[in-house]
């Protein structure tokens, strides 16, 4: 039986447009991308020219820090372009599918008679690594550790998430091959977090369910619960969705690159569980299920707390897990603004007497910031929704002075932007908490290197 842990501080955020447990094949894209602004801290070298014919599993791209680490093509074709932007900045590879979806043959993998060195090297030819990351820094691993332990989160708590347990049928035996091959990557235990009841069977790891509000489902949370990350430790994180996708190759000798997402909102029609193809493009993910608009809309490429804000010419991210669709509020004129009663509107403060309807009632929020960013942080609000044992409030004070001392001492090490959003969420000064946690990472990473 698994351990249980209790979180007792967070947010639900109870967004309308939940997806409806059933699946539909999206429509086939014809264009496919590899963006390396998903992953954060690469310095992209680009490995193919317009006109070059690939396979899934053929490699676009690695870093020029580490040229071991590849970024392979999601699907077999034609690439169709290499985007840039200002001062040569690759923006993005696109691949034109031939629809054959052919992949690099990897050979068979027998993970009993495979040691360390050999499951790293699989994952990095074949370009699974990109989707292991460590804390510190919250960056792609460096091949070259070894953790501590590794950490999966095994469901998502984030607003208007895929239902793990419902995704993962069927790919049982791909998401336990993933845990037997970190197992391996490991001197010593591969964690992994689930819900209470989850019906997931996992064996060579150990299991530990989290009960709780969002952020139950961030690994960072998971991690502070379980086995801490100290100054000078390194441990692995990843999602399993992910983790299906390592397995996968595991199995069958091929990448495959095929995720169900949720397609999710209040502006989708009929809110789904999407197959799709990471990298697709997202107008084949979308197509024909959003309202007709009255007004402008938002599209997200992951939850409205950390997802990347996108168009239907663009495409899914590398990361994500679902499409999020809401109003993006900017044709709004309210009277009086925030300051207006209104039981449809929600409050974490209990500012609006919405409150009084509890817990089951479902609301519709927009994109706006409503409010203007000021340069205070509020005592006492971070606190509430922070469940880390760390002081949210003066760690942001400490990045922003970048005290080095401070920001170890306050718990740095342990945290990821995404551990933040909440605080994002219910501050009312509207600072950019994500932002600020990032570029505080990124300093520090720069500074002990």
């Amino acid at each position: 039986m698994a351990d249980l842990i209790k979180i007792k501080r967070g947010l639900d955020i109870p967004l309308v447009g939940e997806a409806e447990k059933s699946i539909k094949e999206a429509v086939k894209s014809e264009m496919y991308a590899l963006i390396p602004d998903d992953f954060h801290g690469v310095v992209p070298k680009i490995m193919v020219k317009s006109g070059d014919v690939v396979k899934a599993g053929s490699p676009l791209m690695c870093d020029k820090n580490r040229t071991e680490v590849q970024f392979v093509s999601p699907v077999s074709g034609t690439v169709e372009a290499v985007n840039r932007g200002e001062r040569r900045k690759v923006l993005e590879i696109v691949v034109k599918s031939d629809d054959k979806f052919e992949s690099v043959d990897f050979g068979k993998f027998d993970l009993s008679k495979m040691n360390a060195d050999a499951v790293k090297e699989a994952l990095l030819q074949s370009g699974m690594f990109p989707f292991i990351k460590q804390r510190p820094y919250d960056i792609i691993a460096n091949p070259e550790d070894t953790p501590r332990d590794i950490f999966v989160t095994a469901f998502d708590s984030a607003p208007l998430a895929p239902d793990f347990s419902f995704v993962v049928k069927g790919e049982e035996k791909a998401l336990q091959a993933g845990i037997d091959a970190l197992a391996k990557l490991t001197s010593g235990n591969v964690y992994v977090g689930v819900r209470p009841n989850a019906g997931v069977s996992l064996t060579g790891c150990k299991v530990v369910a989290f009960e709780g509000a969002h952020p139950a489902g961030n690994v960072g949370v998971q991690i502070a619960n379980i086995a801490p990350v100290n100054k000078g430790e390194v441990v692995w994180t990843l999602s399993a969705f992910d983790l299906i996708l390592i397995g996968r190759l595991f199995t069958t000798g091929k990448v495959d690159f095929t995720r169900v997402i949720t397609l999710a909102g209040s502006e989708v029609e009929n809110p789904v569980y999407v197959k799709t193809i990471l990298g697709a493009s997202i107008s084949s993910v979308v197509s024909g299920n959003v309202k007709e608009a009255t007004h402008n809309q938002r599209i997200i490429s992951g939850n409205v707390l950390t997802g990347t804000k996108v168009s239907v010419s663009d495409y899914l991210r590398a990361y994500s897990s679902q499409v999020t669709i809401i109003p993006e509020g900017d044709d709004c004129n309210e009277f009086f603004g925030w300051a207006t009663p209104g039981c449809g509107k929600f409050s974490v403060s209990r500012t609006f007497g919405s409150w009084l309807f509890g817990k089951g009632k479902k609301y519709n929020i927009d994109a706006r910031l409503r409010g203007g960013e000021r340069g205070i942080i509020m005592s006492g609000e971070y606190d509430r929704v922070f469940p880390m044992d760390i002081y949210p409030e003066f760690l942001l004070k400490s990045v922003i002075a970048f005290d080095i001392d401070k920001m170890e001492n306050l718990g740095i090490y342990e945290v990821a932007p995404e551990d933040f959003a909440l605080c994002e969420f219910v501050d009312t000064s509207k600072l950019p908490v994500q932002q600020i946690i990032r570029n505080g990472l990124d300093a520090l990473m720069k500074e002990m290197n």
